[in-house]
């Protein structure tokens, strides 16, 4: 890391939590300097014009916002982390299904529709149990399991009253059971640095949702599908989320600002630090 410090380095976020505290602290401790950048504070010049900066490590909570800043700065020259493409990618949950089924990457079989009736029968062709998502939401909102028809016309009827992009593109995933756990993996670059359980008595595993990790061997089957998955939507720093299947793993989200304040402990790997030197070698002056 010697001589790194002359960069003039930036993290975009849009709240410090717990997670964007570890991140400056392990740049502090490695003698990089890091600049927290409020999103709300930063204004952009269509036209042109470059950025004081040589790299933005982007932690926004919005993925719009978070999308806009990134291509801007990228237009004048910045380097950034995650790029613009890799949140347009893992993002929108069809897009990242799409990229994945393009690149034969196993994921749980999923369609979208933008009717009642034509989703309807889509989650009969399937088959009940489906889970309906919306394409764009984290932390495990909006989720729904769609057990019957009834349920399904409740549902798809409560998202036609509400209105709104979110609700106006059905995303529909067939439901794998996974037996009380899945598993998020790290991945920085190329490597799968740690990774875990996500156990939950609930379907629903997040652990924003109250689901509790524990450590997961990196075997090379997850080191692998992690690699591959990461090379297909563009790289840098994700977090994936596998289920556990009889044929094999498979891929079921991607994320592009992970979380992993409760990760840590758990796998007693320094995820903040890994992540801070993959930026920072990242970086060219």
């Amino acid at each position: 890391m010697k001589g790194l410090c002359r960069l003039k380095l930036a993290m975009g976020y849009s709240l410090i939590r717990k997670d964007e505290k570890l991140l400056l602290d392990a740049a502090r401790s490695r003698g990089v300097e890091v600049e927290p950048v409020h999103i709300k504070e930063l204004v952009f010049d269509l036209e042109g014009g470059g950025r004081n900066l040589d790299g933005l490590l982007e932690r926004g909570m919005s993925q719009f916002q978070s999308y806009y800043v990134l291509r801007m700065m990228e237009s004048s020259g910045v380097m950034t982390m995650n790029t613009s493409d890799v949140v347009h990618v893992c993002g929108d949950k069809a897009v990242t299904n799409v990229v994945l089924n393009e690149n034969n990457i196993p994921t749980p079989r999923a369609s979208i529709a933008f009717d009642t009736e034509t989703a309807i029968k889509e989650m009969e062709r399937i088959g009940y149990p489906v889970v309906v998502k919306p394409v764009i939401g984290s932390w495990g909102r909006l989720l729904a399991k769609v057990n019957d028809r009834d349920a399904a016309e409740a549902l798809l009827e409560h998202k036609e009253v509400l209105g709104g992009f979110q609700h106006s593109v059905i995303y529909i995933q067939d439901f794998v059971e996974k037996n009380g756990r899945d598993i998020r993996a790290f991945v920085v670059g190329d490597d799968t640095i740690c990774a875990i359980y996500r156990d939950s008595p609930h379907w629903i595993t997040n652990t924003a949702r109250g689901g509790k990790a524990s450590n997961c061997p990196v075997t090379e089957e997850l080191r692998e599908i992690c690699f591959r998955t990461s090379r297909a939507v563009g790289g840098g720093l994700i977090a994936i989320d596998l289920f556990e299947n009889v044929g094999g793993l498979l891929v079921n989200e991607v994320n592009h600002t992970m979380e992993f304040k409760n990760s840590i402990e758990p796998t007693g790997v320094d995820i903040p630090g890994k992540m801070i030197e993959h930026f920072v070698a990242s970086v060219r002056c």
